[in-house]
């Protein structure tokens, strides 16, 4: 069945065609016959009941500098009625403004159209909140605004890791030593730049064998790939440098996405990318998730057709 797709993502023209996972999905969709539209979350607005979105349609290809093509002018879409599917991808950081995107397209789903990931789910499942849910999956994780407390946390469990509650691509994640003397300087700067408390989990040495990101299909896994940091780091996401190695699933591993498969499938987050270090659930990524085009390549593997299988499943109900 052809669908009318509109992606929601950052402008085209800046992605690396390489890594983009959203690119690969157009791609799929575009293969299987469906017409994509797209347009950023500047575009998005509400009139008198409808969610309106100024969007292009467009073709796209595996060609570096030249990935895309517009197939004609601006229009404005309602998103309620004129599109099958919506694929919500900017990436974060997740603030007021993805807060509202969420709001504005849960209106679109509830007039028949589907959002993917649901957009209720997208915001009420915040990479590093949503995770708290399987505590007993984590490494030992503090979630504070106090200097006493985290203190207090270090003292228990030696190093730790500080990261903001809403960063992404590896942004601001401090590794502080036992004797470390810039926990109190990290803890007054995190309150000067962000409002909401941070992340305080107890350093797993092992991140340097890697930090294992595994992405689920409606609940199912779909593959894996092993990030290892590069020298001198903590951080192994690729987009902080990072190298990505072949991988499979641990016993443990599969123990992870066999607890978390029903949850994630039900709340309609049909693509999500976990983080597993060492055994320990880390992040539960549902906002734009990557590193689908790195499993293909080591694993021969199509997952953009997988989740484009799993869209087309809940379209037909």
């Amino acid at each position: 069945m052809a669908l009318r797709v509109a992606v929601q993502m950052d402008p085209i023209e800046t992605i690396n065609i390489g890594g983009d996972s959203s690119f690969a999905l157009m791609l799929a969709a575009q293969a299987r016959g469906h017409a994509i539209w797209h347009y950023t979350p500047h575009d998005l607005s509400y009139d008198g009941g409808r969610v309106l979105a100024r969007a292009r349609r467009l073709t796209v290809q595996r060609v570096a500098g030249e990935h895309f093509r517009w197939d004609g002018d601006a229009e404005l879409l309602d998103l309620g009625a004129d599109v099958d599917v919506v694929l919500m991808r900017q990436d974060p950081p997740f603030d007021m403004a993805y807060i509202t995107a969420t709001h504005l397209l849960e209106l679109a789903q509830k007039q028949g159209t589907l959002i993917v990931n649901d957009p209720a789910h997208v915001r009420n499942a915040p990479e590093k909140l949503f995770v708290l849910e399987f505590a007993d999956l984590m490494p030992a994780t503090l979630v504070t605004r106090r200097l006493d407390e985290a203190m207090a946390f270090r003292e228990r469990y030696g190093e730790i890791v500080v990261k903001p509650l809403y960063g992404n691509a590896g942004s601001a994640v401090f590794h502080i030593g036992k004797s470390d003397a810039n926990l109190p300087a990290l803890v007054e700067l995190f309150g000067h730049v962000w409002r909401e408390p941070f992340m305080v989990q107890q350093f797993l040495p092992d991140v340097s064998k890697g930090d294992k990101r595994i992405v689920l299909v409606d609940g199912e896994p779909a593959g894996a790939i092993n990030r290892l940091p590069k020298a001198g780091e903590i951080r192994s996401n690729l987009a902080a440098g990072g190298s990505a190695e072949a991988t499979g699933l641990t016993p443990r591993e599969e123990e992870i996405c066999a607890r978390l498969g029903p949850e994630l499938k039900r709340r309609g987050l049909v693509f999500v990318g976990i983080d597993v270090i060492a055994g320990h659930l880390t992040e539960i990524n549902v906002t734009s998730p990557t590193g689908i085009m790195a499993i293909d390549r080591f694993n021969g593997t199509d997952t953009p057709s997988r989740i484009w299988d799993a869209i087309e499943a809940r379209r037909r109900g």
